[in-house]
């Protein structure tokens, strides 16, 4: 083996890393999907200006690993290619002197068939401190829920970019917290672009994200025409994979069986195109709705 590394570049390699995600899928061991790491460097939430950090390991010309942060910039992330568990020490050691690690506020996000990176962490003191599962929907099943009456579907061609960023400014619980935007200085020549990130550009580079798949996103309109509901959609045909992110109602529409309805949309657009599985979250509303079991989240530290 020829093992190298390098440091991540966003500018280069978001097509290196999905075609790595994607062959490396794993449904079974709890996988997540390939637009985790791309839905997350897209949004304005996520603070990309340590990605530089990040680090490919390479087998010649084949990504063999990488080592990534998400939200909060300490969490650390770990992909291995089966066959190389034998770097599990090495990329522990990066994570732990060259990852983001202010405060002491670290930890590994690790999940069901990384026993090897497990290990490799308990031997330098860290523990589990947590854990949790997303819910994910298994197309042998049948979802079925209908709009309730008073709700429509928005076309795709009818779409207010506007529309959506407000919903999702008020579903996310910005209104909840007393915060305001002032929606009507924009206009209809805003384009689909993830908001800009606080700490970088990167986020308008990627806009849209080079693998997002906004045609399929469903938007549930009141009848004033004011948008409800949102559920974007990732569809990853290589891996079979409806991954669903993000989802939201608006607060004032909620418990009406809204977001049960756009994910039964979901559900019958794309098990005629070969999907096999929708992901969710840890919200016990997946599991009342027949959602099963999904990735198992592990969290590890030093200060158990």
């Amino acid at each position: 083996m020829n093992i190298t590394t390098r440091q991540f570049s966003i500018y280069k390699d978001m097509d290196l890393l999905w075609d790595f995600f994607t062959g490396i899928y794993d449904r079974d061991k709890g996988d997540i999907g390939a637009p985790f790491f791309e839905y997350a460097m897209s949004s304005s939430w996520m603070d990309t200006s340590y990605s530089f950090l990040d680090r490919i390991w390479f087998d010649g010309d084949k990504v063999v690993a990488f080592v990534f942060y998400e939200a909060p910039v300490t969490d650390i992330h770990f992909r291995v290619r089966p066959g190389y568990e034998f770097l599990a020490d090495e990329l522990i050691d990066y994570a732990m002197t060259t990852m983001p690690h202010f405060d002491g506020k670290q930890q590994f996000i690790l999940f069901d068939g990384q026993e090897f990176l497990k290990e490799a962490a308990a031997k330098r003191g860290y523990k589990m401190v947590f854990e949790y599962e997303d819910k994910v929907f298994d197309f042998a099943n049948e979802l079925n829920y209908e709009l309730p009456e008073g709700y429509h579907f928005v076309e795709e061609k009818d779409l207010d970019i506007v529309k959506i960023s407000k919903l999702c400014w008020y579903g996310f619980g910005h209104g909840d917290k007393g915060e305001f935007k002032d929606w009507d200085k924009y206009d209809d020549s805003l384009e689909w672009t993830p908001a800009k990130s606080h700490k970088s550009g990167y986020a308008d580079f990627m806009s849209p994200p080079p693998h997002s798949t906004h045609q399929y996103d469903v938007i549930i309109a009141d009848e004033n025409e004011e948008y409800v509901c949102y559920s974007g959609m990732w569809w990853v045909p290589e891996n079979h994979l409806a991954y669903m992110e993000p989802l939201c109602t608006h607060p004032d529409h909620r418990r009406r069986g809204l977001a049960a309805a756009a994910l039964t949309r979901h559900y019958r657009r794309f098990k005629p195109l070969g999907a096999t599985h929708m992901t969710g979250g840890g919200d016990p509303f997946y599991e009342k709705i027949g959602y099963g079991k999904g990735p198992h989240w592990t969290i590890w530290n030093k200060e158990a």
